[in-house]
Order: C-alpha cells, then structure tokens, then sequence
C-alpha cells in the first residue's frame, strides 16, 4: 500500500520502498538495519561497565529472548513470512535496559506488548506508536508500585557519553535523521533554561537528563523511528519541537517519566493528522478522474 508524504506537502504518494531511509554506500558498508543493533548494545555495555545501569542481565535477556518470539510468531501469523528481528531487537533491549522491576514478569510483558503494538495497532498499514515507547508507557502507567524506569546518569565521568554521543550521530546521520535529534536536544536545553526560570531551579539540574543512558536511547532511538514518524523533514522537526514542549508541560506537572508520555501523545497523533491530511488530498483527485 502506497503511504502519504509529510504534513503539508502535495498530494504525491510514495512506496513504502521509497519511504525507507536511504542506504549510505561509503563510510560503512554495513546493511543500516543493523547500525541501530549495534550502537544500542554498545549503549548497554558502556552503561552497565561504567554504572550498572542494568537490573541484571537474566532479565535483559529474558525481555530480548521475549522480544524476538513475539516478531517471529506475529511475523509469520500476520504476514506469512520470518521477519528480520533488527527492530525487535532494538525492542527487547531498549526494556531490558529502560525498565525497573523486583520481579521477572514486567520484562516479558513489556516485550510482547511492544511487538504486538506493531502489529495490532495500525492505520492504514502502519503501526502509529513506537513498540519500546508504547509498551513502556503503558508498564509505568497501569503498574507503578511494580515498575520504575532508569534514571541512573552517566555521573562526572564524560568519556562515556562522549563516547556514546558520537557513535549515535554517526549512526543517526548515516540514516539521514540527525535532524530530529538535533532538533529536539536544541529544544530540550531551550525548554530547560525555561523550566529553570519558571520553577528557580538550577539550570544544571533541568539540562542533566540529557546526559543519562534513558535519554541516549530516547533521542537516538524512540524519536527518530522511520516507522512511526512523518515523512517530511520540516514537519518531523515540527513535531519532535512538540514533543520537547510536552514534555516540558508534563515535568512542570511533576510528571516523572515525561519523555515517553509525550512522545506517546504527539507521535501518533502526528501520523494521523498526516493520514487524514493526505486522504483529503487524494479523494478529489480520484473523484476527478
């Protein structure tokens, strides 16, 4: 099924071939797909050497091995075929990493329930929430007294951010999305100075998320999905701008996972104004002919 392009451009449609991120042939000769794999394990290794930031490694494992069944079962249930596990990957280890819990369970639900986002949820063909975003959100959100997210910084010791810092806008880069990291790290310090002015808190202090593991893997990551983000570079900077501004509203509010709350709200709710803009435009055009 052929996908519309961004919001507010013509009425043109694209294939979902076309709407794949474009593969660089020099610098690495690595497939992209596996780009993402690589840079989120080096993530977990220099976090967890550096700080622990793993709860362990049964149940990181557990919420991969969970991760990678659920794509192959919904993959050839719903689509008749063994699916390339990159993206459930991704999936998998972002839960291993990002979630807290005494117990095991949290980690294999979260895992299904990021796959099975995919595949059930979808509009026209296409599922509207980030999976690790989406199973993450609801784990925080209906079980609190069971689960936590990470927040474990990086501490004085820069080499590892640095390090990962670099690795993850070569990759994003690579794929032609550093413009939504960009964009919305720009914002993010923009909207910290301003929550420092509003609350009198340090400034320091409203910068300092940026610099742990959970917001590596939110703004190289969860933003910059080719899957659940719009097509068009200006409105993909637009919405990951809102996304930045949410968030400031809901910490604000004392909200304390509100990185992956607005992202829950505006990413979806992006696509769909890009769907329903894109059906208005091409229902005249059939009607004409």
């Amino acid at each position: 099924m052929s996908q519309p392009t961004g919001i507010g451009q013509p009425g043109v449609l694209v294939t979902p071939q076309q709407a794949k991120p474009a593969i660089s042939n020099g610098f690495f000769s690595l497939d992209n797909r596996y780009i993402a794999p690589l840079f989120i394990t080096c993530i977990l290794i220099a976090g967890h050497l550096s700080f622990g930031i793993l709860e362990s490694y049964k149940k990181t494992g557990i919420a991969i091995v969970a991760s990678l069944l659920t794509e192959l079962l919904l993959g050839r249930i719903f689509k008749g075929q063994w699916p390339n596990l990159a993206s459930a990957y991704i999936s998998g280890i972002s839960v291993g990493i990002l979630v807290r819990s005494l117990a095991f369970w949290p980690y294999v639900l979260c895992a299904v329930i990021s796959i099975m986002s995919k595949y059930v949820l979808r509009v026209n063909g296409r599922h509207i929430w980030n999976p690790s975003n989406f199973g993450i959100s609801v784990l925080l959100f209906l079980a609190p007294a069971t689960v936590a997210g990470l927040s474990i910084q990086w501490g004085n010791y820069l080499l590892p951010m640095l390090v990962v810092w670099v690795l993850g806008s070569v990759s994003i880069a690579r794929l032609h999305r550093f413009h939504i990291t960009g964009t919305y790290v720009a914002c993010f310090i923009v909207f910290a100075f301003l929550r420092s002015f509003l609350t009198g808190d340090p400034w320091q202090s409203e910068i300092a998320p940026l610099t742990g593991p959970m917001y590596q893997l939110f703004i190289f990551f969860m933003i910059t999905d080719p899957k659940t983000t719009v097509h068009s570079k200006k409105w993909q900077c637009i919405v990951v701008a809102l996304v930045a501004f949410v968030e400031m509203l809901l910490r604000l509010d004392h909200v304390v996972y509100a990185p992956f709350y607005a992202l829950f709200i505006v990413g979806p709710a992006a696509m769909l104004i890009e769907m329903w803009l894109a059906s208005r435009r091409t229902v005249p055009a059939q009607v004409t002919a």
